[in-house]
């Protein structure tokens, strides 16, 4: 049978035309582990592994704790709940709350999953939260460390994410985000044209009054560090003598107190002491 003289032709036409086609959408498994990380380009869903430390374990943030968790529990059943945005001081254990309280609520929700965005990539959450509607976990998307350098772009699009349109908001996906300023503001604005300053400020501001709830973080005073550094140790069952002292040395060479500084003379300790620690 002689081939047809446009075969070559037609054959080249359609592996172009399959060039050009979008790619068909990464497969979601939410059923491999309880958090996840989205890959921008691909889509792709990673998983991760379980956050380790214990939300008991957080000390100084009892009032954060207890308003958190009590959103979380409420968005877990189902019933009417907020968009939190945690905000305050660096090191003030914002993400750390958040991972460890809903790995708290794990234990009795067992449809909760957790997917974490980064926050260079927010322009991807109204896809995002579209294809988790279809879904029937209840999702938390977190994003750590929230700001807008770009400018109003990445704000409109986490905007449209939280109002979802005509469609309204997914009910089974949560928006949580922390950030050490409240307004969300962008460290510097640029200067040369102050009425678009102005514009991306007002939209970025208008972004954190979509978040129903606001959750601070105050600076740690001293006999709240030294409870973190006494709760630390004796999880770890490190014993020194000089425990207290050391870790306010540390804190002075670290130029401050936090769970996060705390946590880090901890590590170091144990690494000295050659013990291991469970978290």
């Amino acid at each position: 049978m002689t081939e047809n003289p446009l075969f070559p032709v037609l054959s080249r036409i359609a592996d172009a035309l399959d060039r050009l086609a979008p790619a068909a959408p990464p497969v979601w498994n939410l059923d491999a582990a309880r958090l996840f990380r989205c890959d921008p380009a691909s889509f792709a869903l990673t998983a991760a592994p379980d956050y380790p430390l214990p939300v008991d374990m957080l000390k100084g943030v009892d009032r954060q704790k207890r308003i958190f968790s009590a959103n979380l529990e409420r968005f877990a059943k189902g019933l009417p709940s907020n968009p939190a945005l945690l905000w305050g001081v660096r090191g003030g254990g914002k993400s750390s709350l958040v991972k460890a309280a809903f790995m708290a609520a794990c234990k009795t929700h067992r449809d909760l999953r957790l997917i974490e965005v980064e926050s260079d990539h927010v322009e991807i959450l109204p896809r995002l939260f579209e294809r988790l509607r279809t879904h029937g976990e209840r999702v938390v998307v977190f994003c750590d460390d929230l700001s807008f350098e770009e400018g109003a772009g990445a704000a409109k699009a986490l905007k449209s994410a939280l109002e979802g349109g005509v469609a309204g908001p997914p009910p089974n996906v949560l928006f949580v985000a922390t950030s050490n300023r409240r307004h969300l503001m962008p460290r510097d604005h640029p200067s040369d044209d102050r009425i678009a300053a102005a514009e991306d400020a007002e939209e970025t501001v208008s972004v954190s009054d979509r978040f129903g709830l606001w959750i601070s973080f105050t600076p740690m005073d001293q006999p709240t560090y030294l409870t973190c550094i006494s709760a630390y140790a004796q999880a770890c069952d490190l014993v020194e003598e000089d425990l207290h002292f050391r870790a306010l040395q540390w804190s002075i060479q670290r130029g401050g107190r936090s769970g996060r500084v705390a946590m880090q003379f901890i590590r170091d300790l144990a690494g000295e002491l050659g013990h291991p620690i469970p978290f």
